[in-house]
């Protein structure tokens, strides 16, 4: 009979072997204090994913395999199918974690009677050097917020959920593939309570095989999706869609890839829109690299009260992944 572990771990993964082994893997094995399970879902690897799992020869690990890519959002669901444990945490394979976060994030859901939990995440760049810290948004203005915006940072990687509201809810929304997870935080604010650590508990990698620089996907038509389905209960909440911080991280994104001018054009477009000279900075900046980009940034923070709280010092376990 199959042990029943307190946290499954979903790790879904495409090609990338060498960001599995030293960041997501290393980050669920050494989890501390928390009886954990690792599902890692190979979504049609030719790089030897398997046969690298394989090798660890951890029991702890089981690998679920799909012969083609069918993209992250069913295969975070196969994990969810898989998962034993009475909580599921997400974990994408280039993401990181604190030594203790599974077991800081379960304390801190017993305490509040929650069903599922977040805390603050990092940036690391591609060298995984520290970049930035941001604090996790307060849990009685979560459901607000998100409608607004994706508010929880870290992507899937910061939040852990009981398994039977994840499968009540019904997982990832497949019609997805770059706003999966704000979609579901979305759902999951307005059926669950949620519980928050104020420690930073996920460090997400910039580098470039990330998703939101590779892919050809029309993001914009994914956010009408979004703003189309979750509608009705923006409307009752009065809140808008704020296309203001969304259009900003899809230039991020093109800046991390190199696209500068096109990370240029979307600023100017936020900054005619919204009227908002802070985007305006960040245009005039973003053709000449990331030293100018960081100077606007803090200009427009100075300027704007609702950009996120930001960290002042790199947590220490950071360094145990470089």
């Amino acid at each position: 009979m199959r042990r029943t572990p307190e946290v499954t771990v979903v790790i879904p993964t495409r090609g990338r072997w060498d960001l599995l082994s030293t960041a997501a893997l290393p980050s669920a094995l050494g989890q501390e204090d928390a009886d954990v399970e690792v599902v890692v879902v190979d979504d049609g690897s030719t790089d030897g994913t398997a046969a690298g799992v394989a090798a660890l020869d951890d029991p702890r690990i089981r690998l679920v395999r799909h012969g083609a890519p069918h993209g992250v959002a069913r295969a975070r669901n196969a994990g969810i199918e898989a998962a034993g444990g009475e909580w599921i945490a997400f974990l994408d394979d280039d993401d990181v974690w604190a030594p203790r976060k599974l077991r800081m994030q379960l304390e801190a859901a017993a305490a509040e009677g929650a069903s599922f939990a977040y805390g603050g995440a990092a940036a690391l760049a591609e060298d995984r050097s520290w970049v930035y810290s941001l604090a996790p948004p307060a849990p009685e203005a979560l459901a607000s917020m998100l409608l607004a915006r994706n508010v929880l940072w870290g992507g899937c990687s910061n939040v852990i959920v009981r398994s039977d509201i994840a499968r009540r809810l019904g997982g990832f929304d497949e019609h997805l593939f770059q706003l999966t997870d704000w979609d579901l935080w979305i759902r999951l604010s307005q059926a669950a309570r949620a519980a928050a650590c104020p420690e930073v508990v996920v460090a997400c990698i910039e580098h470039r095989r990330s998703m939101l620089l590779t892919t050809d996907d029309d993001i914009f038509a994914e956010l009408e999706y979004v703003e189309s389905k979750h509608r009705a209960a923006r409307e009752a909440a009065g809140v808008r869609l704020d296309r203001r911080i969304f259009t900003r991280w899809v230039a991020l994104g093109h800046r991390r890839a190199g696209r500068r001018f096109r990370a240029s054009r979307l600023y100017l477009t936020g900054a005619i829109r919204d009227r908002d000279p802070g985007d305006l900075l960040r245009a005039l900046a973003a053709p000449f690299g990331e030293g100018p980009v960081g100077w606007a940034r803090r200009a427009a923070q100075r300027r704007s009260p609702d950009e996120p709280s930001e960290l002042a010092r790199e947590p220490s376990w950071i360094a145990r992944y470089r």
